[in-house]
């Protein structure tokens, strides 16, 4: 008798899991989707404490089926993954990590909605228990959406609904060389692949759980890995889009969330040797993907800051630093009649220092918080005629769009 394919193959590599396994694992078995259409293939990556063990008890009673791996350990979550992947027979996979747990119909409702809109990838909605989620993307439902006209460049874990064929007709798997941002690196490939995303945002599918006992993957690892990371998600983004609009946009995403933080208030805590070494890592990214179209879709202090990196100036970098750590807000500079606005931060106007004005003058979106700005009647103009145009094709595109979002011939 030869058995139906499953919807979904849950895989999960698990490193000293316990006892978070234990939940994360009941998450599973708790699912609204018929068990019969859900696999599970679990990897323990070389644990030692008694996660292996427990995952053979769960293959033994689970009422789906189960696969468990057992393997040494890899140095890395990308390992486990991949070994996964490899097994699976699912249409779709999910990738579940050991420590967190699932909503009871997220696996029901992901691929419902892969399912009616064909899409090749599915985000749930997620929630942080005792650690930050990212929350920016769940505003409502969309049935089709890109990484350009929606804000999922801001989550770029693995948890996610891929479709396999998707994922096997491109290759597509986890850099082993990375052991911290492999995920983000997968996840964009996906998105800028995909023939549409979809976002389940009505109903939290997975629950993000922060670990009491310092071994959560996030937490660990020496500073250098996370320019590893930037290094290898800027240079996807080289390879897969031309220069313009488009990758400036992602661009945003690794010089915010990878870099950025690098030269935060950590920064201040931090020898001198440590801060020469974070400014020679830093510069050849600097050197290659620092722009003004990715400048100016930053926030002033976002911007000055990366600027002094881009310049070579820890020294003013501190300054800056410093300033922010002490709450102090910058002076507001109106000029051109309060069309513009500049934040005097630490450097501004300085002959000295040598930074360009530009660097301090606030994009609309952060200037409109102050007093006595006003957009020019151009700007006006423009973003009330794009509102209208985008509204129009919207309307438009769900007149003529089936349900793969293809037009009718």
């Amino acid at each position: 008798m030869t058995l139906a394919q499953p919807d979904v193959t849950v895989i999960i590599g698990a490193y000293e899991a316990m006892p978070y396994l234990v939940e994360c694992l009941a998450s599973v078995e708790a699912q609204t989707l018929d068990p019969a259409r859900i696999e599970v293939v679990a990897v323990d990556d070389g644990s030692k404490d008694g996660t292996g063990d427990y995952l053979e008890e769960f293959a033994a009673r689970a009422p789906m089926a189960v696969t468990v791996i057992r393997q040494e350990n890899s140095g890395g979550p990308s390992g486990p993954r991949n070994v996964g992947l490899a097994k699976a027979t699912g249409r779709y996979v999910f990738f579940l990590d050991a420590d967190d747990r699932l909503g009871t119909e997220a696996l029901e409702r992901m691929v419902a909605m892969a399912d009616r809109n064909g899409t090749d990838v599915v985000l749930g909605k997620v929630e942080g228990v005792n650690r930050n989620a990212p929350k920016s993307m769940w505003g409502k439902n969309r049935d089709r959406t890109d990484v350009f006209s929606s804000n999922i460049k801001f989550t770029l874990s693995a948890q996610k609904l891929f479709r396999r064929a998707f994922l096997e007709r491109h290759g597509m798997r986890f850099d082993e060389s990375l052991w911290t941002g492999e995920d983000a690196l997968f996840t964009m490939e996906a998105y800028l692949r995909a023939d549409g995303v979809s976002i389940v945002a009505d109903h939290t599918c997975y629950y993000l759980v922060g670990r009491d006992d310092g071994k959560h993957v996030t937490k660990s690892g020496s500073y250098k890995l996370r320019f590893d990371s930037a290094r290898a998600l800027m240079g996807l983004l080289e390879r897969m889009l031309p220069p313009g609009p488009k990758r400036d946009v992602l661009m945003v995403r690794p010089f915010l969330v990878t870099l950025l933080p690098q030269f935060g208030p950590v920064f201040l805590r931090q020898d001198e040797e440590i801060r020469r070494t974070k400014f020679e890592l830093a510069k050849p990214l600097m050197d290659a993907y620092w722009n003004e179209g990715v400048a100016q879709r930053l926030k002033v202090h976002e911007r000055l800051r990366l600027q002094l990196l881009a310049m070579q100036r820890p020294d003013l970098l501190v300054d800056v630093l410093e300033f922010m750590k002490a709450k102090s807000e910058p002076r507001p500079v109106l000029k051109k009649g309060g069309t513009q606005l500049y934040l005097a931060y630490p450097g501004y106007r300085s002959r000295k220092e040598g930074v360009p004005d530009r660097v301090y003058l606030a994009e609309p979106r952060e200037a409109k918080a102050y007093p006595g700005w006003r957009q020019t009647p151009a700007e006006t103009f423009l973003r009330g005629a794009t509102r209208k145009v985008r509204r129009k094709l919207g309307r438009l595109k769900k007149r003529v769009s089936g349900p793969r979002g293809r037009v009718h011939a």
